[in-house]
């Protein structure tokens, strides 16, 4: 049922479902429309991974510290905090830097040298707890997803979409900090 729907059979006539109204209030609402269901989307997303992580043993660890978990696992090959960084999309290397310490800590990664440059790279507990994440996402995500009707040609259609929308972003963002 679309909102459109939902709001004809309640007698109501609903506009956009946006966060700010004052945002709305122009030539493109539907943007703003966009940009709620990213923020809902964006924290749904964070709160999913650390509860799915803590579901599969990992403990209190953030949505940052879990995307830079998997981040480091991906294809198995170690990471520099600059890759990482320019992955995740994350312009404050703190932050990253931050979480990598909290992993190495935990045992999950370690860190080595290749010439002048610190790499990162996985321990065999950081891919057994990627694995059993892997195994409670699997169990818990998939039919849910399956259930909206999406294929995998759709939410591989959303994912550029997204990818693309972080581009535009990323681009009025520059021109922003050039005001």
């Amino acid at each position: 049922m679309t909102k459109t729907d939902a709001g004809s059979k309640a007698g109501l006539s609903v506009g956009p479902v946006v966060g700010s109204s004052h945002l709305a209030d122009g030539r493109k609402p539907s943007l703003s429309e966009v940009e709620l269901a990213l923020s809902m989307c964006g924290n749904g997303f964070h709160r999913w991974m650390t509860r799915c992580m803590n579901a599969a043993g990992g403990g209190e660890l953030g949505p940052l510290d879990v995307l830079v978990l998997h981040s480091i696992n991906h294809r198995e090959r170690p990471k520099k905090l600059a890759d990482l960084c320019l992955i995740l999309n994350i312009e404050d290397t703190h932050t990253v830097n931050y979480a990598i310490k909290k992993l190495q800590a935990l045992g999950l990664v370690e860190s080595t040298r290749q010439g002048k440059e610190k790499v990162v790279a996985i321990t065999n507990e950081g891919q057994a707890l990627c694995q059993r994440y892997k195994e409670v996402r699997e169990a818990l995500l998939f039919e849910a997803v399956d259930a909206v009707g999406l294929g995998e040609e759709d939410l591989s259609r959303v994912a550029a979409l997204l990818r693309s929308l972080s581009g535009q972003y990323d681009q009025a963002a520059r021109a922003a900090a050039s005001l």
